[in-house]
């Protein structure tokens, strides 16, 4: 089966079940500020789930492009890919639990649609916790359309459990779809999760709670039915292929890069090939490679292609010829990548001639490197255009370590004199000093005390972000944050601004600063003369840090601090995102 047959049967068979047929949405999301691009096909439905009337109904499917970019150091073995399908189908208070896994059986086993054999399959299903019970309804349900027992496996909220997408809103257990690869007859009798040889091909979501501010989960009043099965693993593992590059959806811009390289690398010829698929798809949207955010996204995944091109012993500009491949492969299912193609070769031949210009000289430099401190990977970056990734891809293959602490604080030096300059007068750091980020700069103080405070002293600050909209906060946590803990630091934050308490500010040298243990994030910015900010109630001190200002006099006029959103930045980092209302 290919790709086109694959996709036109899911919506075939969906369609015939009473769904409406929606195009994909854009991979720049409109109603989720809180992702760079659509990850899921939920995405753009977000106001559908939470009660909104959809213009096609209660049923819907399609197939819906995406593009996730947490694995991208992944990108190069069997499994892992920037840009996929998902097929997905949902419903909007609409059928229920029976009746979705109901029909995920019977597209998967049915001869009229994917006939796999029943005997390679298996199930998981969510255990139950303290804030949700044990999923029998979806247990009983695959056990009376003849799933063994032993092959349902009970697991916990990390496999079988979906959002909230922020730290509120719709949510609930799902139940997973694994296949068996290897051959019929090596069917294990038990199904074990761990065991890499079954492999995940669908997952049905039952958006049946809502979780709110305080941590409850409630029973939600239009119960939401959301299902995703990725294109490309499912057909690459009914195929029996042995990776996801060896399917046709890759094939033709295979072949054009088979033509162009001098020697075989299986990992670099996998990220050219998923890099330049998802930069054509990115592209397709009139994103242009930038220094920021998206842009920087789509910067990089282009560098990381043209770098591997190098070495593999291709010769002069090639990504545009690989992105015609994946035009002719799918212009004729998402027209928008044929309808942009003059755009998209203009951008790809631009941005490989900026990169190759300073990629010789840069690797020229990099190969004189014995070990890589920050001030060497920042001057690679500033000079030569290497993103910090490329750098330390390339020192990974040398066996040597970047110093990217350092690198921070060089990044951090260079973008307060940017700043300074560009605003002709200094601001200690912030471009933007409106009462908004102000308020956001104060109140950042405070909330690195109420984590310390809930957390334990070893929380320490290692970068933050404001715009006037909110506040964005990485500190040292090796643990996810649970929602108790988060209201603690909510309430701590709440108390002091409705304290009403002053914010003094002192000039001192950064020796005495350390004594009175005021606290910094990048000592290597300060000069010999620090500004500390003291927040103290009753002669005890709340907060006491080293920071270059702007911040308000008192804390009583901030407003309601709230914690949008807690996860993950980097190993041992957390990241918050914060505002004032």
């Amino acid at each position: 089966m290919n790709s086109s047959e694959l996709r036109q049967k899911y919506l075939d068979f969906f369609k015939s079940k009473g769904h409406k047929i929606i195009p994909s949405a854009s991979l720049i999301p409109e109603n989720d500020p809180t992702v760079l691009f659509t990850t899921a096909g939920m995405h753009p439905l977000v106001p559908y789930l939470l009660g909104e009337k959809h213009p096609g109904g209660t049923r819907l499917t399609n197939s819906q492009k995406c593009i996730r970019t947490g694995d991208i150091d992944d990108v190069g073995d069997d499994t892992h890919l920037t840009f996929f399908e998902m097929l997905g189908n949902w419903s909007l208070g609409d059928y229920w639990k029976d009746e979705a896994i109901q029909m995920s059986w019977e597209f998967l086993t049915s001869k009229e649609w994917l006939g796999i054999d029943k005997n390679r399959l298996a199930v998981s299903v969510f255990e139950g916790d303290g804030n949700a019970p044990f999923d029998q309804e979806a247990f009983d349900i695959w056990k009376g359309l003849g799933i063994p027992e032993k092959r349902i496996a009970k697991l916990g909220k990390e496999d079988n459990w979906w959002g909230p997408a922020g730290e509120t809103g719709p949510c609930g257990p799902d139940t997973e779809m694994f296949y068996w690869k290897l051959n019929t007859s090596d069917v294990p009798e038990v199904f074990d999760p761990k065991n890499k040889n079954w492999v995940e091909i669908w997952n049905d979501v039952f958006m049946q709670y809502v979780k709110d501010e305080n941590g409850n989960y409630n029973p939600a009043k239009q119960k939401n039915v959301d299902t995703g099965m990725g294109l490309e693993r499912t057909l690459a593992v009914i195929n029996g292929a042995e990776n996801l590059y060896h399917t046709d959806v890759f094939e033709q811009a295979h072949k054009k890069l088979h033509e162009l390289l001098r020697k075989e690398n299986p990992v670099s010829e996998r990220i050219i090939l998923d890099h330049l698929r998802a930069t054509t798809f990115l592209l397709a949207e009139r994103l242009e490679p930038s220094n920021l955010e998206r842009g920087y996204v789509l910067r990089r995944l282009i560098r990381r292609a043209v770098r591997h091109g190098k070495q593999i012993g291709i010769e002069g500009q090639f990504c545009s010829k690989i992105s015609k491949a994946v035009i002719e492969t799918l212009g004729d299912i998402y027209p928008e990548i044929k309808e942009n193609e003059k755009f998209i070769f203009e951008q790809l031949d631009n941005e490989e001639e900026k990169f190759e210009k300073t990629l010789e000289n840069g690797l020229r430099e990099f190969e004189k490197l014995e070990n890589v401190s920050g001030k060497d990977a920042f001057n690679l970056y500033q000079t030569y255009g290497f993103p910090i990734e490329v750098t330390e891809e390339l020192a990974k293959e040398k066996g040597i370590k970047v110093d990217i602490d350092e690198f921070k604080k060089e990044l951090e030096k260079h973008q307060e004199l940017s700043r300074t300059a560009s605003a002709g007068m200094f601001k200690g750091g912030l471009a933007d000093a409106s009462l908004e980020t102000t308020k956001l700069h104060t109140v950042a103080h405070l909330m690195l005390a109420g984590l310390r405070k809930v957390l334990g002293t070893e929380v320490h600050q290692k970068g933050s972000n404001i715009t006037a909209e909110r506040l964005r906060f990485d500190f040292s946590h090796k643990e996810k944050i649970t929602p108790e803990q988060i209201k603690q630091v909510e309430d701590f934050v709440n108390e002091v601004i409705k304290e009403d308490l002053p914010v003094v500010c002192e000039e001192m040298s950064l020796e005495k600063a350390k004594k009175l243990n005021a606290m910094g994030v990048f000592e290597s910015k300060y000069g010999e003369k620090v500004k500390v900010y003291t927040i103290e109630k009753n002669g005890k001190i709340i907060s006491r840090e080293i920071c270059g200002g702007p911040h308000m006099e008192r804390t009583g006029i901030l407003g309601h601090f709230k914690i949008t959103k807690e996860e993950s930045s980097s190993s041992g980092v957390r990241r918050i995102k914060a505002i004032l209302e």
